[in-house]
Parts: C-alpha cells; structure tokens; sequence
C-alpha cells in the first residue's frame, strides 16, 4: 500500500545536499521515489508502508546528515480506565500518518506524541476521539493546568454520585439475597408469604437502575472498545454483568425453561459488581490525585500577582503581564515573582522547593534570584531577565511533567502482556463457561455462568496499567522536591542500574576556582602585612592564583595598595613595588635564582606535605628576604566527601576524570575515597574515558557542569549535570541536580532504586493477582471447596488497584541517604588561618 508523506528538512544549503537527502532516501526499502525541495527545505516522498515506515524515513533523513522537523505535543485524555485502553489510545495515534511515537500515561491521564510538522493537534485530537475516549482542550501554560485539575475533581465528583446511587440499590439487593440463604426461617418465610417468582422481580426492580444508571459507563465505553476490536476493563465488566442480569432476567421471566437447579438468579451479582468496580475507581481516582501532590505544589510555588514600578509607583499586576526588564518590588516573606537580577537591597532567601537545599542564600545588588523562591527579611528590587514560559520554575515544571508522562523500559514487560491480556481472559472465560457446562453436573449452567462472570470480572487489567506510571509519578515528583530532575522516566529507571559514577573535579567535586589556603610567615614578619603586600603585588595580575590571594585578602577586609614596577617572570613568578617595598612571589626555583633558596629549607618539608595534598606552594619574598609560604588550591566542595563515601555504600565504584596534572588529581582522590583516577584528559577525551569505563558490561553515569562536559554526558548510560537553580535546561543531560551539590547523586540513585523496587513489587503484585485468581475463579479449586463468585472477585480486583496506587504512594515519604547538614568539609583546599 502506497502512501505520500512530506519532511520538513533541516540543514540544507545548496543542490548538493538535496542530491545527497534524495539519494539517501530512494535507498532506502519501501521508497518509491523521493523528491526534495531546497526552496522549500521539503522532502515529498511515496513509499510503501508495508515495508517501512515514517519514523525509518526520519532515520534515513538524520544519517544523511540532516535533520527532520518534527513536533511534540501534549493531550489530555479522558475516558481511560485501564492498561488496555492505553495501548488501544497509543495504537491509534500511532496510525496518524506522520506520527513518529506516542506514549500514553495512565497515571496522569496525558498523550505525548512525536510526529512530523505537519501533522496538525487536530488530527491527533480526531484519532482519540474515534478510538472511544475524549481529549480535553486545555489550551497552554496555567489554563491546561487548571483545566485538568477540573476535570479530575469532575471525575471523583461524578464517580462519588455514582457510588452513592449505585450503593443505595445494591445494599438491599444484597441484603433480599443473601439474608435468606444465612437465615433458612427467612427463606422460608419469604417464600410462603411472598414467593420466588415476586422475589426475582423485586430484585430485578433493584438491579437494573444499577445495570443501566450508573453501569452505563461500562456498557457504553466496554461495546466501543469490542467493535474497535480491542476490549479492555470495561469491556470484562460489561460482559459479566449483562451476562449475569440476562440470565436473571430470563430465569425471572421463564422460569420452567431451565434446566432442574439451573433457574437462580443473580441480580445481586451484577449489582454489587458494578457497585464495587466503581467504588474501587473511586478510590483509585482519589489516590491518584495524591500521586501529583509534588506537582501540585511545585505550581503553587509562583504567586499569582506581582508587584512591579512603573512611572514611580508601586503596581499590583498579574504575574503574566510581567516584561523582562520590569523593575519589581519583592517584599520581607514574598515570594519572588519570575527570575531576574538584584537591583537594590539585600536579604536572605529561602530556595528550598526548587534546589533541595534547607540553608537560605544571601542575594546583593547583581545576585540572581529565581521566580518562585520565598524572600526573608529584606526588602529586594528585582529586574526581570525571564518571564512566562522561560522561567526556572517553568522549566521545571516542563521537564517533571515530561518525566512523569513517559515510558521506563521496565513498562515494556507490562505492555506486550496487555496487549494480548484482556482477549485471553475472554476465551478463558470462555472455556471456563463450557467446561462447567459440560462438566458441571445438576445446576452445570448457573455454576457455569457464575465462574465465567467471575473470571470476567477478577482479571480486569487495572493494577498492571497503574503500577509503573504511578511509581515514576510519584517518584519524580518527590525528586524534584530534592532539588534532581530526571528528564524521562528511561533516565529515573537507568540511574538505578548503574554501577561506576564518574566525576568531573573542577566545578563538580571542587568549587571550580583557586582559593588560598595556607599562608605561614616567618618570625619577624606580620601576617596581615605580609598578605596585604603580596595580594597588592598580585592585584595587576589576571592568574587564578592571584585572583586567589586578593580574594582572601579582600576578604580579611584588607586595603590593597598600589603597585608599580609591575613585571612578571614566566615560569617563575612575578615582583612589583607595594608602598615603597620590593615584593617577590613565585616558585621555589624564583627563591633559588633571588639567592634565597636556603631561606626556604625550614619550609621544605612543609612544602612537600602541601604538595602531595594537591596544593601549589609558593613563596613571597619582601624587601629581599624571604617572608612567607603561601599555598593556592582549589577546594573541594563540602558535599563531596559524604556523596563519594555514601556511593561507596550503594555499592558504587566511583572514577574521577579530570584534565588536571596527575599530582593534584590523586591528591583530591586520595583525600575523597575516590577508586580510580583519569588525569590528564581533554573534553574531548572524557567520552573515551567513558567509553572505556563501560567495558565488560559497566553502566556509568558521568557527572559533570553539562556544558564543557558535554560529550561524556552523552555517551554516558545517564548523563548527570551538576547546575543551579537558573541553569535547567542542559540539554544533554538526562538528570539536573538544581543545587550544584554533588550529595544529589547518591540521593538520586537512592531514589532511583526505592523507584524501581516499587515498581516490581507493584508490577509483581498485579501479575500475582491474576496469575492465582484466575484460575481460582475458573473453578480450579472447587473440588476443594474454594470458590471465588462474582461479588468478591470485583471487591478483589478494586483492592488490588487501591493495593498498586498505596504502593506507589510509599515514595513520597523517601528519606534522602544524605543531607546538607552531614557534609563535613574535608582536608583538601580548606583555608588554614596562619
């Protein structure tokens, strides 16, 4: 079968190209012909969709060296109220020409679809709509969210009223039912003064407000999923209940055409399953709105109204009337409205919600701050620098709700068992019915029908549909409350799965930047003297570690004097006159050529021992006698102690990769626990090194500031990026730690895993579940007298949705293995006073 479809391509810049895209894609099977359009940047191809397909087409286009434009969209589904009905929504989006992927949530209840450019929402919309189910129009940004939110309290609401009716008609159904078979001077009381058949009409006046009241759902959604082809829960539930009620109805009706102890009737069974069914997706609708509480919270986190200056006076205004660039007041306990700069003030700020890290941040004039952090006790005037969509917070937003929305590989067991599930159970129910009909002796066709309807009912796949996209709801919701960002549920589940953790060390396991940190003076000179003149020797310089020495002394409050003479020596250090004083800095070798080399023996030993810890020790001279030694590092954050020892106790090898000098690399190694150590290398090394870690069946996570370490977070089996609150969209990572802290690794893993092991338990449990009860249904056991009939296998199969949800609920209250106030701040790069 032929079929037409158009490429929207990137990359083209002469005929060349189009010549090398055309060629590539009528070598590819099942083109037809293939024309391409520079003006246009359009590729118009016919290819035969029995032998490829679009997304083979993209494919061919992206090795060619160009890209494809594509799109993705969001859908709010309704309607959905099991596993299979996911799979039959994903297969007919999946159907849309130009359609690349499609993923469907349970959990959340959304669609998220790749397809091409032109490929319209409208289309995507009509797809869902024919399958059976509903697509909200949500509109964009805060709308989507508040409709969606409506419409689930709309549901609860619906299902609450629904409950409340159906219970109201099946608790005396059930009562009339069971009462005189518990109470034989009931029974036959009953029949005496009433009589069965007046019974079975009474009952049948109970039963069928329920049937077609609030049963319609299950008739009405269960017989557009068979005449799809593609029955689902509702599909079971219709089933069975109709079956039940029909066969009531004829007993009631025709009593003498039944075979002898055949002419019962089960309008109790068919009421109180539908009853119960709903009751239980009442309370499965219920606990799914406390799965996005970390979601809810994290769109609470931005005010509604802020207050900005505009012709000098203070203005109440809705937070989306914004403009970068707008002056903005943000007072003592407000919060702040979008990202910008500090204009004027200073003041405390609490950005716990968004980075995880309890200890509020100073933030002066030039600061950046983040919409939707809590302002302390001061008053800040804020220049807007991103509004609206481009916010941290919105940001965030964006990447939970994706991670939330999508597949981990370990759904994929779940998947092709659905996919072939729910048409199983029918025939077993099937066989279950004729099995008692041939085998089931007096009363074969009432035992017949109540084990087939209960087989029906037990086997609706609910909890297999909930147990995955709950777990990872819950899961990256409670991540993101700890300041970690997993971009997909593939990356939440990989994480888990790793073995070796490698780490960038500058601006990962280090703070990225020199700092000083020993400075010991010989008698006869003054500290503070000592560290004024050389740090205002080294003012005129743009070295690291010279930026280092004014910074501490900057710090200690020191006025810096001027300097002349300034001149430096390569390779050995540099002098310049400080207040009419001779300063000299450098190397021991400078020490050597100045004629002072013995002067530096009492340090010598000193010297080595800062060395070896990975610090660069020099020496200052004044005035021509040698004066102090100074010693320069980088310091090695207070987090990263405490995240490599509690790796080591997940069981984790942990590597350093770094471009620093062998020396200072192990010394930092040493100091942290760190198993191995790649010194030496480029950025564009580190994927190599990468590569090489995953010999032997390895997975490794990278870790590193997501920029220069671009191309080791990509070849990594998960790339972690270390950023801030403001830096979220790093592209190439597939995990964002918020807070810069390398503590959020191990807590990510830990995480991660807690994540997966609920994941099975829930996945086992549902597969349990119908693996025992089935055949416990069918009538397996009853030569044992076990038998499971129609009422409680629907009370079973409601409570092992409820079980699934209760599960994947247990992650929000995961306790992260280490926390900001256990981190201690090791040896290495820790300033030393005298």
């Amino acid at each position: 079968m032929s079929k037409t479809v158009e490429l929207d391509i990137q990359g083209m810049t002469c005929a060349a190209c189009v010549g090398r895209v055309e060629r590539a894609l009528k070598k590819a099977g099942g083109v037809e012909d293939a024309s391409v359009n520079l003006a246009t940047e359009r590729a118009t191809v016919t290819y035969d969709a029995a032998q490829t397909a679009v997304p083979a087409l993209v494919q061919t286009v992206q090795d060619a060296g160009y890209g494809a434009r594509t799109l993705h969209t969001e859908l709010s589904v309704s309607g959905m109220t099991c596993a299979a009905c996911v799979t039959r929504v994903e297969r007919a989006l999946r159907k849309v020409d130009g359609v690349l992927d499609a993923t469907v949530n349970l959990a959340t209840e959304r669609a998220s679809v790749d397809a091409l450019s032109g490929v319209s929402a409208a289309q995507l919309r009509a797809a869902v709509r024919n399958a059976g189910y509903d697509v909200l129009d949500t509109g964009a940004g805060p709308s989507r969210v508040d409709v969606e939110r409506e419409a689930r309290e709309r549901d609860v609401r619906e299902l609450r009223r629904a409950v409340t009716v159906s219970a109201a008609f099946s608790v005396p159904l059930l009562l009339l039912a069971m009462l005189p078979m518990l109470w034989p001077a009931l029974d036959m009381w009953l029949m005496d003064r009433v009589g069965a058949r007046t019974l079975n009409v009474l009952m049948l006046a109970l039963a069928a407000p329920v049937q077609f009241g609030p049963g319609r759902r299950f008739l009405r959604s269960g017989w557009a999923a068979l005449r799809h082809r593609s029955p689902d829960m509702n599909s079971l539930v219709m089933l069975g209940t109709l079956a039940a009620f029909g066969y009531s109805v004829a007993v009631t009706a025709l009593p003498g055409a039944f075979p002898a102890g055949s002419a019962h009737v089960y309008f109790e069974a068919s009421g109180v399953v539908i009853t119960l069914v709903l009751l239980g997706k009442y309370v499965e609708a219920v606990a799914k709105g406390r799965t996005s509480e970390a979601m809810k919270t994290l769109l609470a986190l931005q005010p509604a109204t802020a207050t900005v200056l505009r012709d000098g006076a203070e203005v109440e205004v809705p937070v989306d009337d914004v403009l970068a660039g707008d002056l903005l007041r943000v007072r003592p306990g407000g919060k702040v409205p979008v990202d910008g700069e500090v204009v004027t003030g200073s003041s405390w700020v609490d950005e716990s919600m968004l980075t995880g890290e309890s200890v509020p941040v100073v933030k002066e004039v030039g600061a950046g701050v983040t919409g939707g952090t809590l302002n302390g006790t001061g008053t800040l005037t804020v220049r807007a620098t991103r509004v609206g969509t481009d916010t941290a917070l919105a940001q965030i937003i964006r990447l939970v709700e994706r991670a939330q929305g999508s597949k981990p590989p370990i759904q994929g067991l779940a998947d092709r068992v659905v996919a072939v599930f729910v048409p199983v159970v029918l025939v077993i129910a099937a066989l279950t019915f004729l099995t008692w009909l041939l085998l089931g002796g007096p009363g074969a066709l009432a035992q017949a029908l109540v084990h087939a309807v209960a087989v029906l009912i037990i086997a609706c796949p609910c909890a297999m549909g909930l147990a995955t996209p709950t777990s990872v709801m819950v899961g990256t919701g409670r991540a993101a409350g700890l300041g970690v960002l997993f971009r997909s549920g593939a990356a939440l589940e990989a994480l888990g799965r790793v073995n070796v953790v490698a780490l960038d060390k500058t601006g990962t396991l280090t703070l990225g930047h020199p700092d000083l940190t020993d400075l010991h003076v010989r008698s006869g000179f003054g500290r503070s003297e000592v560290l004024r003149l050389i740090a205002g020797a080294e003012h005129e310089s743009e070295h690291p570690i010279a930026r280092a020495i004014v910074g501490a002394a900057e710090r200690e409050g020191l006025t810096l004097p001027g300097a002349t003479d300034f001149r430096a020596r390569p390779g050995l250090g540099l002098e310049a006159t400080v207040d009419g004083r001779r300063v000299q800095i450098g190397a021991d070798r400078y020490m050597l050529e100045l004629g002072l080399g013995l002067d530096t023996t009492p340090f010598a030993a000193q010297a080595a021992r800062l060395a070896d810890g990975g610090r660069s020790p020099l020496y200052a001279a004044v005035d021509g006698q040698l004066a102090a030694l100074v010693a320069v590092a980088d310091p090695v954050k207070p987090g990263s102690a405490p995240a490599v020892a509690a790796l080591h106790a997940q069981g984790v090898t942990v590597a350093m990769v770094t471009g620093d000098h062998e020396g200072t690399a192990r010394a930092v190694a040493r100091t942290l626990g760190i198993d191995t150590v790649h010194a030496g290398v480029l950025p564009g090394g580190k994927s190599d090194v990468v590569t090489a870690l995953q010999t032997g069946g390895q997975r490794v996570a990278f870790v590193g500031d997501g920029i220069n370490d671009a191309p080791a977070l990509a070849s990594a089996d998960v790339g972690v990026a270390i950023g801030t609150g403001t830096d979220v969209a790093v592209e190439t990572a597939d995990v964002i730690l918020m807070a810069g802290d390398l503590r959020g690794v191990p807590n990510a893993v830990a995480l991660s895993r807690a994540t997966l092991r609920n994941i099975r338990l829930g996945l086992f449990w549902a597969f349990a579940y119908n693996t025992v009860l089935i055949p416990v249904a069918a009538g397996v056991l009853s030569p044992v007298g076990v038998t499971l009939n129609p009422v409680l296998a629907a009370a079973a199969m409601g409570l092992s949705s409820v079980f699934v949800l209760g599960n994947a609920l247990r992650l929000r209250g995961f306790r992260p293995p280490v926390t900001a106030s256990a981190a201690q701040v090791p040896a290495v790069g820790r300033a030393v006073p005298a």
